[in-house]
């Protein structure tokens, strides 16, 4: 494995600056000053996108303004962190997109902003589609059936008839990829994607399982393989809408592939020259840019995957 492909980042993953400081959700006080605030900084998320814009030097970034030119919520303001400059951001959750007057701004969602932002930008988006994505499916008490209040600057959402919390909720999925004795890579392309998008297997933890049982589990039921030795290798945020990817390496102990016709249409064993010629064919499309998939396949290719056409 070459150090370009193992330093290689993953998506949404790099360090933002942000300091989440959690000890100031609670404060009432605190929040107020932080959004009357003139550097407190501030953005719009609705239905999993926000506003990017791209920069006369050749940057993108969020469309951020300060409060006091913010819409207009009470309810839905997520406090999301400070800077080491002790700027504050929030985002607020909106049925809408705002319009801009200058129509250079333009909505986008994380597959294509995490690829264009900054680790800030793109860590403080996370956090927004995160918190979003759960306020909008958590609307009632899972205990009493009650509407809940939002509480905790967005992090907590509280009955006021039973009294029940309930936090973010964050589903565990393993995410891996699987060498065999001749050391090939096992690849899958679900029943949803386009014809010739290959990427690795994954699938979520069920209750009472291991990490390493369900990535065991879950390449056993995707494509009939068994498998044995597990390495983690690392984690990923994945807000689509409330996953965290857990990334392995995963050693076979057979190789017949037997696809379970649901979830995987196709799965193929994958030498690294077979893998090469594939991609600049154009017979194999790779994994979307901001996947943790493209990063597990590049430690075992070595490198960045080849485009279409090159040589690599």
């Amino acid at each position: 494995m070459s150090n370009e492909a193992g330093h290689r980042p993953i998506g949404l993953t790099a360090p933002s600056g942000i300091d989440r400081a959690a000890h100031h959700r609670l404060d009432e006080a605190w929040l107020a000053a932080a959004w009357s605030h003139p550097t407190t900084r501030v953005f719009v998320v609705s239905g999993g996108q926000a506003l990017i814009d791209d920069t006369p030097d050749g940057r993108t970034e969020l469309v951020m303004t300060p409060a006091f030119e913010a819409p207009v919520t009470e309810t839905h303001r997520y406090f999301l962190g400070t800077d080491e400059e002790g700027v504050s951001y929030f985002a607020l959750q909106k049925d809408s997109l705002p319009g801009r007057m200058d129509q250079s701004a333009r909505p986008a969602g994380l597959r294509e902003a995490g690829l264009l932002l900054s680790p800030r930008d793109a860590g403080l988006m996370v956090h927004a589609v995160a918190l979003e994505n759960w306020q909008r499916l958590h609307r009632f008490c899972s205990r009493c059936g009650e509407r809940t209040v939002i509480a905790a600057a967005g992090h907590i959402r509280r009955c006021p008839a039973c009294g029940a919390e309930h936090y973010p909720r964050t589903d565990p999925a393993v995410i891996m990829l699987v060498t065999d004795e001749e050391d090939r890579a096992l690849l899958g392309r679900q029943v949803h994607w386009p014809e010739g998008r290959f990427s690795t297997l994954a699938g979520f933890v069920e209750p009472g399982e291991s990490i390493e049982q369900s990535v065991a589990r879950e390449v056993f039921e995707e494509a009939g393989v068994t498998v044995g030795e597990v390495e983690y290798v690392a984690s990923q945020p994945w807000p689509f809408p409330s996953s965290l990817m857990l990334g392995f390496m995963a050693r076979a102990t057979s190789s017949e592939i037997d696809v379970d016709g649901d979830e995987i249409e196709e799965a193929r064993w994958f030498s690294r020259e077979e893998l090469r010629a594939a991609f600049e064919s154009g017979e194999v499309l790779p994994p979307y840019g901001i996947s943790i998939a493209a990063r597990l396949i590049e430690l075992w290719y070595g490198k960045p995957l080849p485009k279409p056409g090159n040589v690599a």
